[in-house]
């Protein structure tokens, strides 16, 4: 995925196998969000796969995507996964195996495709950006192996646009901050059109979801992460941590918790 934040799992030093059977968990919980559902639908309609193509998945993680690509595409063509993780890329080759898909993923870099120049007839990129502190050599990149008239789906998360409710204003300030500095790119959702155009991209379509929590449970595991660094840096008191810890369990018990963060996605193609 190219060079991330130290503090990224997808950081390289970062993957161990405990770190990777982590992730598989959290890219299967996100992948039950409806909201996700809901932008890979749209994204997957306006790429529109076709039988013969040579398709590739960029940052292919458990390989759900690869999958959906390889199905559409058909024994006339190919789809493949690029995924740095060794851990995620065996757990995709073993999803792909049990779903007798013809699915395959290789190790690369989202900044150096292991894919010759102008071959590709679509590219999918989930969720890869964001990690990115290079993110515009990715682009160029995706322009690379993009034959003339291939298409693209680029998908990603804007940490910035992060709501939490209820709680003090400035309590809830310092924790959505703190998730700004937990990606490398953490405004990634608002440059990709910007980003893709650079390259001589044409865009053909935008599109975003909001990402919503379940308003009954408090994610503890993401709040308690932030609450808990908060106070490490001296940003906010243990009293106030836990006065937005009480607000939040309340808001749950009655149903009026929000939380959540809005993904988007754009749709280019190479001009012909």
């Amino acid at each position: 995925m190219g060079d991330s934040r130290p503090t990224s799992a997808f950081y390289s030093e970062n993957i161990t196998p405990a770190a990777t059977d982590r992730l598989v968990g959290a890219l299967d919980a996100q992948a039950a969000s409806a909201g996700v559902r809901r932008l890979r639908e749209w994204a997957h309609h306006a790429l529109a796969a076709r039988p013969g193509e040579r398709a590739l998945d960029i940052g292919a993680g458990t390989g759900s995507e690869t999958q959906v690509l390889a199905a559409a595409v058909g024994d006339g063509g190919a789809a493949t996964g690029v995924e740095p993780n060794p851990g995620l890329r065996a757990a995709a080759e073993q999803r792909a195996a049990e779903a007798r898909s013809s699915a395959r993923f290789v190790p690369g870099d989202a900044c150096a495709l292991p894919v010759q120049d102008a071959c590709i007839g679509l590219v999918w990129c989930e969720r890869v950006f964001q990690h990115l502190t290079e993110p515009d050599r990715a682009a160029a990149e995706i322009a690379r192996v993009l034959r003339p008239g291939g298409r693209v789906a680029l998908l990603d998360t804007d940490w910035a646009t992060t709501i939490l409710h209820p709680g003090d204003p400035e309590v809830v300030a310092v924790l959505t901050g703190g998730a700004l500095m937990a990606a490398a790119n953490p405004t990634a959702g608002r440059r990709l059109a910007g980003q893709l155009a650079a390259v001589g991209l044409e865009i053909d379509d935008l599109g975003s979801q909001a990402l919503i929590q379940d308003r009954r449970k408090v994610s503890w595991p993401v709040i308690r992460m932030l609450g808990e660094t908060a106070v490490k840096r001296e940003l906010i008191t243990e009293k106030q941590r836990d006065e937005l810890y009480a607000d939040l369990t309340t808001a749950a018990e009655h149903g009026a918790l929000h939380m959540s963060v809005t993904m988007f996605g754009v749709i280019a193609h190479r001009p012909l």
